[in-house]
């Protein structure tokens, strides 16, 4: 008999999972997935379109509440966890709860989800979101563009509207974006890539993507998301780690995962942590080589901030607008944009809390430890009706926005504000472009150049 399965997901890995690994499996029927940390991703169905035969109905998709009922109702076999940035803590309750149940609860091996990709494969990873990861990717694509390759970028997964007309996305203008009517969180992945002339590719059937993505590419990025470990077998993968959260490499999944497999380590944000936060996350790097893993070489290197006006920020009461995920689920309390805020000279922060709108106070109350920082909410219009109504209200002389997309083409913002940006830079001790191309200089495929 089929032994009857639940994937716990979040819209991302839970798909992927399923159609590398159970699709077209007789042996299994997939009773639900289910959905937690993006809000109103539940209650859909993922399509027969997606699903293939064994599914002529689809498969429903529902919040992570529903699991204990599933299991006796459906009475699973089986629980296959399938989402990222989670504390380890948090992924043992969970398998508590489906062991108590009676199911077995599993977690499936990158080795057993990665698809081998035509090209060879750069694969970008980080061991928690908002490690900054995004402007080592671009680092990436430039080191390889000055070598006369084209990369495409393959980003992970954030399909959080039509399903079926999400299975493969291509991005190469912000009209593209706005045809996909991407979300803020999406924009904050795809936009600075395109902006700096590359081609993004996402969606959600990642075997159809790689080879739509191979055809136009000499090399193959892979951007991860969260803390996610890649979809494709990389032939060489970057592991950005955060001493900012020192400690957070070992005790969250599967950034841990991603830290043991790590070929190049960079330690990000050196420039802004201190010497002890950086020392820790080297030794746990050097632990990895004692226990056996890969003996990746650690560089450190810096996150550096910029703005277009740095005069404009000294002495001003200036708000601040960070990257959503980094700040919630990312448990950071700030961003760039208090980054730049304290290096250009802001006099005073301004706190948003008082004055917060229908999502963002809701997530403020969720998320106490956001102080005065505004998260960037967007996952919806009337989350970005709430982001919008929020900004404007706050009482501020400038808006630091350091979320890495033009936020003012989505709303508007009725007082004067400038955007943060972030660029990768080495800081002496290695470098990136070295480590990078001797290994790809190494591996058996031919650069098609």
């Amino acid at each position: 008999m089929a032994r009857t399965i639940v994937i716990m997901g979040a819209a991302g890995r839970d798909f992927h999972n399923f159609n590398v690994q159970f699709r077209n499996n007789a042996d299994v029927r997939v009773a639900a997935f289910t959905a937690t940390q993006i809000p109103d991703i539940d209650g859909r169905i993922y399509p027969a379109a997606l699903a293939g035969p064994l599914y002529p109905q689809g498969i429903p998709v529902l919040p992570e509440e529903d699991l204990p009922r599933l299991i006796r109702e459906e009475q699973v076999d089986e629980v296959i966890f399938s989402y990222s940035d989670v504390s380890h803590e948090t992924v043992m309750h969970r398998a508590s709860l489906a062991l108590a149940l009676g199911a077995d609860f599993r977690l499936l091996a990158p080795a057993a989800t990665q698809i081998a990709a035509h090209w060879p494969v750069v694969a970008v990873c980080a061991v928690r979101t908002g490690s900054g990861k995004s402007p080592v990717t671009l680092a990436v694509c430039d080191i390889l563009r000055s070598r006369g390759l084209k990369p495409v970028v393959v980003r992970h997964p954030m399909p959080y509207g039509d399903l079926a007309r999400q299975a493969v996305q291509r991005f190469a203008s912000l009209e593209d974006m706005d045809s996909a009517e991407c979300t803020v969180e999406e924009r904050e992945e795809y936009e600075h890539l395109v902006e700096h002339g590359l081609t993004v590719y996402a969606g959600v059937d990642y075997e159809r993507i790689m080879q739509a993505a191979a055809a136009e590419a000499d090399i193959l990025v892979w951007d991860g998301g969260n803390n996610d470990t890649a979809f494709f077998r990389p032939d060489v993968q970057i592991t950005v780690l955060d001493p900012l959260r020192a400690g957070h490499e070992t005790r969250y999944h599967p950034g841990e995962v991603n830290m043991r497999l790590a070929d190049i380590a960079l330690i990000n944000k050196s420039n802004t942590a201190t010497a002890e936060q950086v020392q820790a996350v080297r030794n746990a790097l050097l632990h990895c080589r004692d226990e056996g893993c890969h003996a990746a070489e650690i560089i450190e290197c810096d996150s550096v901030v910029s703005v277009d006006a740095p005069g404009a920020v000294a002495g001003k009461r200036v708000l601040l607008v960070e990257d959503g995920p980094t700040l919630t689920h990312g448990e950071m309390a700030f961003g760039a944009a208090a980054v730049a805020a304290r290096q250009f000279g802001a006099a005073q922060i301004a706190d948003a809390r008082p004055v917060a709108r229908g999502a963002i106070a809701d997530a403020y109350a969720t998320y106490p430890h956001l102080g005065p920082a505004l998260p960037a909410m967007g996952y919806s219009g009337w989350q970005l009706a709430d982001l919008e109504a929020t900004i404007n209200a706050a009482e501020c002389d400038l808006v630091l926005i350091g979320t890495p997309i033009r936020l003012d083409r989505l709303i508007h913002i009725d007082k004067p504000h400038m955007r943060v940006r972030y660029r990768y830079a080495d800081r002496g001790d290695g470098s990136l472009e070295q480590a990078l191309m001797q290994r790809l200089d190494a591996i058996p495929h031919n650069l098609r150049t």
